[in-house]
Protein backbone atom coordinates (compact mmCIF):
# COMPACT_ATOMS: atom_id res chain seq x y z
CA UNK A 1 0.00 0.00 0.00
CA UNK A 2 2.88 2.89 0.92
CA UNK A 3 4.68 1.54 -2.09
CA UNK A 4 1.56 2.59 -4.25
CA UNK A 5 0.85 6.04 -2.56
CA UNK A 6 4.74 6.73 -3.53
CA UNK A 7 4.65 5.65 -6.82
CA UNK A 8 1.38 7.83 -7.67
CA UNK A 9 2.98 11.07 -5.79
CA UNK A 10 4.49 13.37 -8.26
CA UNK A 11 8.00 13.97 -9.65
CA UNK A 12 9.81 16.61 -7.72
CA UNK A 13 10.70 18.88 -10.67
CA UNK A 14 13.53 21.69 -9.96
CA UNK A 15 11.88 24.71 -11.59
CA UNK A 16 12.09 27.17 -8.73
CA UNK A 17 14.43 30.19 -8.46
CA UNK A 18 16.48 30.33 -5.80
CA UNK A 19 17.11 33.17 -3.53
CA UNK A 20 17.93 33.11 0.32
CA UNK A 21 15.27 35.39 1.86
CA UNK A 22 16.89 38.42 3.24
CA UNK A 23 15.78 40.41 5.85
CA UNK A 24 15.04 44.22 4.91
CA UNK A 25 14.74 42.87 1.33
CA UNK A 26 12.49 40.30 1.13
CA UNK A 27 11.30 40.46 4.91
CA UNK A 28 10.82 42.88 7.58
CA UNK A 29 10.27 42.44 11.14
CA UNK A 30 8.92 44.87 13.49
CA UNK A 31 8.79 44.26 17.07
CA UNK A 32 6.24 45.70 19.75
CA UNK A 33 3.99 46.40 16.59
CA UNK A 34 0.84 47.40 18.11
CA UNK A 35 0.44 49.56 20.82
CA UNK A 36 -2.48 47.93 22.65
CA UNK A 37 -1.82 44.41 21.17
CA UNK A 38 -2.88 42.63 24.69
CA UNK A 39 -6.01 44.73 24.15
CA UNK A 40 -6.63 43.77 20.39
CA UNK A 41 -5.54 39.67 21.35
CA UNK A 42 -8.44 40.18 23.84
CA UNK A 43 -11.47 42.00 21.98
CA UNK A 44 -10.42 39.24 19.32
CA UNK A 45 -10.97 36.51 21.61
CA UNK A 46 -13.82 37.39 23.25
CA UNK A 47 -15.27 37.60 19.59
CA UNK A 48 -18.51 35.10 18.54
CA UNK A 49 -18.60 35.28 14.50
CA UNK A 50 -15.58 32.62 13.66
CA UNK A 51 -15.84 30.90 10.79
CA UNK A 52 -13.92 27.08 10.44
CA UNK A 53 -11.93 26.25 8.48
CA UNK A 54 -10.26 22.34 7.76
CA UNK A 55 -10.58 20.15 9.91
CA UNK A 56 -14.26 21.05 10.88
CA UNK A 57 -14.94 22.06 7.12
CA UNK A 58 -13.01 21.46 3.31
CA UNK A 59 -11.36 24.78 3.36
CA UNK A 60 -7.06 25.12 2.84
CA UNK A 61 -6.94 27.36 6.19
CA UNK A 62 -7.17 25.82 9.09
CA UNK A 63 -8.70 26.65 12.27
CA UNK A 64 -11.09 29.58 12.68
CA UNK A 65 -10.82 33.04 11.51
CA UNK A 66 -12.96 36.03 11.68
CA UNK A 67 -12.88 39.48 9.68
CA UNK A 68 -11.79 43.06 11.16
CA UNK A 69 -9.10 42.24 13.53
CA UNK A 70 -7.81 45.74 13.85
CA UNK A 71 -9.82 48.56 13.52
CA UNK A 72 -9.33 51.17 11.01
CA UNK A 73 -6.59 53.57 12.89
CA UNK A 74 -4.70 50.66 14.02
CA UNK A 75 -4.55 49.26 10.44
CA UNK A 76 -3.54 52.41 9.30
CA UNK A 77 -0.57 52.46 11.56
CA UNK A 78 -0.01 48.96 10.35
CA UNK A 79 0.27 49.63 6.91
CA UNK A 80 2.21 53.42 6.96
CA UNK A 81 4.89 51.08 8.00
CA UNK A 82 4.93 48.53 5.65
CA UNK A 83 4.70 51.22 2.80
CA UNK A 84 7.49 52.94 4.75
CA UNK A 85 9.77 49.63 4.66
CA UNK A 86 8.64 47.95 1.38
CA UNK A 87 8.78 51.68 -0.98
CA UNK A 88 4.87 50.87 -2.04
CA UNK A 89 3.52 54.19 -2.27
CA UNK A 90 0.35 52.45 -0.88
CA UNK A 91 -1.41 49.15 -0.02
CA UNK A 92 -4.90 48.03 -1.33
CA UNK A 93 -6.78 44.69 -1.67
CA UNK A 94 -7.83 42.60 -4.62
CA UNK A 95 -11.39 40.54 -4.94
CA UNK A 96 -10.87 37.33 -5.92
CA UNK A 97 -13.50 36.12 -8.86
CA UNK A 98 -14.80 33.36 -6.11
CA UNK A 99 -14.03 33.05 -2.57
CA UNK A 100 -12.80 35.54 -0.22
CA UNK A 101 -9.31 36.95 0.76
CA UNK A 102 -9.10 37.26 4.66
CA UNK A 103 -7.42 40.73 4.90
CA UNK A 104 -6.90 41.81 8.08
CA UNK A 105 -8.36 38.77 9.82
CA UNK A 106 -7.80 37.05 13.05
CA UNK A 107 -6.87 33.42 13.20
CA UNK A 108 -6.64 30.70 15.78
CA UNK A 109 -5.29 27.20 15.44
CA UNK A 110 -4.75 24.78 17.71
CA UNK A 111 -1.86 21.52 17.06
CA UNK A 112 -4.20 19.10 16.38
CA UNK A 113 -6.26 21.12 13.88
CA UNK A 114 -2.89 21.84 11.19
CA UNK A 115 0.54 20.97 10.02
CA UNK A 116 2.88 23.69 8.40
CA UNK A 117 2.04 23.49 4.86
CA UNK A 118 4.33 25.67 2.64
CA UNK A 119 3.03 27.81 -0.18
CA UNK A 120 2.96 30.86 -1.84
CA UNK A 121 -0.10 33.06 -1.85
CA UNK A 122 -1.90 34.14 -4.86
CA UNK A 123 0.30 36.53 -6.83
CA UNK A 124 -2.85 37.89 -8.53
CA UNK A 125 -4.26 39.01 -5.45
CA UNK A 126 -1.31 39.80 -3.41
CA UNK A 127 2.10 40.81 -3.66
CA UNK A 128 3.21 41.12 0.30
CA UNK A 129 1.66 39.16 3.15
CA UNK A 130 2.09 39.70 6.75
CA UNK A 131 1.65 37.98 10.48
CA UNK A 132 0.79 39.76 13.77
CA UNK A 133 1.61 37.15 16.70
CA UNK A 134 -1.20 38.14 19.44
CA UNK A 135 -0.76 35.12 22.10
CA UNK A 136 0.73 36.88 24.86
CA UNK A 137 2.78 34.07 26.06
CA UNK A 138 3.35 31.39 22.89
CA UNK A 139 4.54 27.39 24.59
CA UNK A 140 7.52 27.74 22.00
CA UNK A 141 8.94 30.72 19.93
CA UNK A 142 9.70 28.29 17.32
CA UNK A 143 5.62 28.39 16.23
CA UNK A 144 6.31 31.58 13.90
CA UNK A 145 6.87 31.91 10.43
CA UNK A 146 9.51 29.92 8.26
CA UNK A 147 10.82 30.23 4.51
CA UNK A 148 11.37 26.94 2.78
CA UNK A 149 12.98 25.52 -0.33
CA UNK A 150 12.78 22.73 -2.71
CA UNK A 151 14.25 19.29 -1.35
CA UNK A 152 15.27 17.52 -4.81
CA UNK A 153 14.73 13.39 -4.95
CA UNK A 154 18.01 13.16 -4.79
CA UNK A 155 18.97 15.26 -1.28
CA UNK A 156 19.93 18.50 -3.13
CA UNK A 157 17.97 21.33 -2.67
CA UNK A 158 16.27 23.84 -4.65
CA UNK A 159 14.56 26.89 -5.30
CA UNK A 160 11.96 29.13 -2.91
CA UNK A 161 10.41 31.39 -5.51
CA UNK A 162 7.67 31.43 -7.71
CA UNK A 163 8.40 32.02 -10.84
CA UNK A 164 7.42 35.02 -13.04
CA UNK A 165 4.39 34.48 -15.21
CA UNK A 166 2.92 32.24 -12.15
CA UNK A 167 0.27 33.11 -9.67
CA UNK A 168 0.92 30.29 -7.69
CA UNK A 169 2.60 26.71 -7.35
CA UNK A 170 -0.06 24.64 -8.87
CA UNK A 171 0.66 26.60 -12.30
CA UNK A 172 4.79 26.71 -11.62
CA UNK A 173 4.68 22.53 -11.30
CA UNK A 174 1.43 21.93 -13.39
CA UNK A 175 0.33 19.85 -10.34
CA UNK A 176 -2.14 21.05 -7.64
CA UNK A 177 0.15 18.13 -4.99
CA UNK A 178 3.26 17.17 -4.26
CA UNK A 179 5.23 14.95 -1.58
CA UNK A 180 4.88 15.23 1.89
CA UNK A 181 8.62 15.81 2.34
CA UNK A 182 9.42 18.15 -0.92
CA UNK A 183 10.22 21.17 1.24
CA UNK A 184 12.92 21.90 4.14
CA UNK A 185 12.97 24.66 6.23
CA UNK A 186 15.53 27.63 5.06
CA UNK A 187 15.16 30.42 7.40
CA UNK A 188 12.78 31.18 10.60
CA UNK A 189 11.24 33.56 12.28
CA UNK A 190 10.54 32.81 15.42
CA UNK A 191 7.01 33.80 17.38
CA UNK A 192 6.95 36.34 19.49
CA UNK A 193 4.18 38.34 20.97
CA UNK A 194 3.21 41.64 18.96
CA UNK A 195 5.90 41.22 16.45
CA UNK A 196 5.20 41.82 13.04
CA UNK A 197 6.48 39.85 10.20
CA UNK A 198 5.40 41.20 6.56
CA UNK A 199 6.79 39.09 3.77
CA UNK A 200 7.21 38.98 -0.56
CA UNK A 201 4.28 36.65 -1.16
CA UNK A 202 6.64 35.07 -3.76
CA UNK A 203 8.69 32.90 -1.10
CA UNK A 204 7.26 29.77 -0.23
CA UNK A 205 6.64 29.93 3.55
CA UNK A 206 3.97 28.60 6.16
CA UNK A 207 3.41 28.76 9.62
CA UNK A 208 6.06 26.98 11.15
CA UNK A 209 3.68 24.95 13.52
CA UNK A 210 0.47 25.35 15.47
CA UNK A 211 0.43 24.91 19.85
CA UNK A 212 -2.59 24.70 22.18
CA UNK A 213 -5.52 22.99 22.54
CA UNK A 214 -8.90 23.46 24.22
CA UNK A 215 -10.04 26.84 24.60
CA UNK A 216 -9.15 29.22 22.17
CA UNK A 217 -6.50 31.29 24.56
CA UNK A 218 -4.36 28.00 24.52
CA UNK A 219 -4.02 28.38 20.88
CA UNK A 220 -1.40 30.07 18.18
CA UNK A 221 -3.41 33.47 17.24
CA UNK A 222 -2.36 35.68 14.60
CA UNK A 223 -3.45 38.55 12.41
CA UNK A 224 -3.35 38.39 8.95
CA UNK A 225 -3.09 40.68 6.03
CA UNK A 226 -2.40 40.58 2.28
CA UNK A 227 -1.67 43.56 0.16
CA UNK A 228 -1.35 44.63 -3.40
CA UNK A 229 1.16 47.16 -3.57
CA UNK A 230 0.72 50.60 -5.15
CA UNK A 231 3.78 51.75 -7.22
Amino acid sequence: MSLMRRAAEPAVRDVLPYRKPKLGRDYWIKDNALPNALEVYERNLAREDWTQGAPWRNEIWPGIRAPEALLPPELAQVEAWVCQQTGARGLTQKTPVSGALSHNHVQVVGERESVAKPHVDSLALCDYAAVIYLHPKPPTKSAGTSFYRLRLPGGGLGGNLCPAGCKNLTEAFGVTRLPADAWQQDVEVENVFNRLIVYRADFVHSATRYFGQGERHNKRATALFFWKAVT
